[in-house]
């Protein structure tokens, strides 16, 4: 974008540089801070491959440092450095402290020790605590082994304070690794829904999505049913064996990416889910969706520069490779698990499952827009299926005004009250 904001979760900046092998990845990700608080951007550039010398050149990396302190103040103390691997790669994550806020800088290294990725994003607050007299209880609890015999993830069942069994609600997340909350920037959107469900006497499922808990279960060639699919399934069946939840009306509810995979879920749940709620789900393949998200916030300001043109060049490039070469890679995700994503058909995944089906969209979202809602409407006609459009809310359910931006989530919100009546309803006379 021509003015990269470092400060929005989801906007990372790819980077290249070598080191000594005896260094450690806390060490390496040091160096880098160090080097960028030195404004020794020029020499960062230096070590850029040539496609990110293209996309990332010095003065937007520099834009992108020097926007931190003037959105959140004096920079501050470094907080410690916690490391996690994915796929063959080192992520150190070190949190910044600033007058104002807190963000958190998260370093990729590849095999070779060398920097993969780099991209600075709010520290999300710690969750609000549910109410003494909240109309709910919350309980942690860890999900079945998959089928595959993947460990069980974490997550939080809600249940409401009235009389069971209950109608329940597995939440399924978008891509990236996401907490049980789903996360992004100053937004919990999963927390919002759960909470304002129990409210209406219905329990819901959240979890971990396992790229974020279990990131160590990705180290070779993975699927979509490695990523998501598969715990989506051990949720439902965790709802279906636990006594205080109505085993007929178990419900699942994917958002974004989740909602692509939602019927694929259905399927492979042996006649446990009752019913799908799509939320900002893609109707059409997701990497033709990258490629027009990326060029609307390019085109935010009205032009695109040669350098945002270049960036644009190469991610074409590479969404064509991946589309030939299951072996090739697209923003480190391996040509296999994209190539399986290009062949879900989502629309016809839902009306093969023969459930009844709640959409749900916003008409500020830029991530899945109009063309998909359009897709849907066409796709699945009959009784069996309703459709609930909002025009002020943007991908995450969230109400706002203009164009949608990636600034603006990391402005603090809650998922639309009506949003969450409407889910209730419908749940409410699936009886």
């Amino acid at each position: 974008m021509r003015r990269l904001q470092a400060w929005i979760a989801g906007v990372a900046l790819a980077v290249s540089a070598t080191a000594s092998a005896a260094d450690s990845p806390v060490a390496l990700a040091t160096r880098l801070l160090d080097q960028l608080d030195a404004g020794q951007y020029a020499a960062a550039e230096a070590t850029f491959s040539p496609q990110m010398k293209a996309a990332v050149p010095a003065e937007k990396l520099k834009a992108v440092w020097e926007s931190l302190p003037a959105q959140l103040g004096a920079a501050g103390r470094r907080g410690e450095a916690t490391t996690s691997e994915a796929d063959g790669f080192r992520i150190v994550v070190i949190p910044l402290e600033y007058a104002a806020a807190s963000v958190l800088a998260r370093v990729v290294l590849d095999k070779d020790d060398r920097i993969a990725g780099f991209l600075v994003q709010p520290a999300p607050p710690p969750p609000p605590p549910a109410l003494t007299d909240a109309p709910f209880i919350e309980q942690d609890i860890t999900l079945p082994a998959t089928a595959s015999g993947k460990p069980g993830l974490p997550g939080t069942l809600v249940l409401p304070r009235t009389r069971a069994p209950f109608p329940a609600v597995v939440l399924v997340h978008g891509s990236g690794p996401q907490d049980r909350d789903e996360s992004i920037g100053a937004n919990r959107p999963f927390l919002d829904i759960a909470r304002g469900l129990a409210a209406h006497g219905i329990a819901t499922l959240r979890y971990d999505k396992r790229t974020r808990a279990r990131p160590q279960d990705f180290q070779g060639a993975f699927g979509i049913d490695d990523e998501t699919t598969d715990d989506a399934v051990a949720a439902v069946a965790a709802l279906a064996g636990n006594a205080a939840i109505d085993r007929d009306r178990i419900y699942v509810l994917g958002h974004s990416q989740g909602g692509m995979l939602a019927g694929r879920i259905a399927g492979n749940s042996q006649g446990k889910v009752a019913g799908l709620i799509l939320l900002a789900a893609p109707a059409r393949p997701i990497l033709d969706l990258l490629g027009e998200q990326n060029r609307y916030l390019a085109n935010l300001d009205g032009s695109i520069s040669a350098a945002e043109q270049a960036h644009l060049d190469a991610l074409d490039a590479a969404i064509a490779n991946v589309r030939r070469d299951p072996g090739a890679k697209l923003l480190e995700l391996p040509g296999r698990y994209c190539q399986q994503l290009e062949q879900v058909d989502p629309v016809a995944d839902a009306r093969d499952s023969g459930l009844p089906v709640l959409l749900l969209h916003g008409g500020r979202d830029f991530q899945v827009i109009d063309a998909d809602w359009q897709r849907w409407k066409q796709g699945l006609q009959g009784p069996r299926y309703r459709f609930h459009l909002y025009p002020a809310l943007n991908h995450l359910g969230i109400a706002g005004e203009g164009p949608g931006t990636l600034d603006e989530y990391r402005k603090p919100g809650h998922v639309d009250a009506t949003l969450i009546d409407d889910i209730a309803r419908w749940v409410e006379t699936r009886r």
